[in-house]
């Protein structure tokens, strides 16, 4: 069955602005770590940003260097969705944008936020085409 649906991708110019979203199972979704990778065709998925709740220091909020500033992760606990608003899009933006969740354990709370090996969820994927 499906757990992690995404969506809101699509093709937008330099410099323009899309949300991703993508909903989860309530039982995924409280885990309460998710997060955001990308890849292109050639490359390793890399890690865009994540969220987590709970834990020794309560719980954070991780991006990558290229997403400071420009991006932003969000829930919204009561309808299960994880949410990155992308502003400021760069052609090297172009990417498949999937959805993860693992827990905030397997991600040594945070240490290895951005390595795909420790989130055993992942959605489908949503293409995001920046010109």
């Amino acid at each position: 069955h499906v757990q992690l649906v995404e969506s809101g991708g699509g093709s937008v110019q330099t410099g323009g602005s899309l949300r991703l979203s993508c909903v989860a199972s309530r039982h995924i979704y409280n885990s309460n770590c998710m997060g955001w990778f990308r890849q292109v065709p050639g490359k390793e998925r890399e890690g865009v940003a994540a969220i987590t709740t709970g834990g020794p220091g309560g719980g954070g909020v991780y991006y990558a260097d290229f997403a400071k500033g420009r991006f932003t992760i969000f829930r919204d606990n009561a309808k299960a969705t994880l949410y990155l608003q992308m502003n400021t899009l760069r052609p090297e933006d172009t990417a498949m944008y999937y959805c993860a969740a693992s827990t905030p354990r397997n991600i040594g709370y945070g240490a290895e936020w951005g390595n795909s090996g420790k989130y055993p969820y992942w959605g489908q994927g949503t293409q995001v085409t920046v010109s």
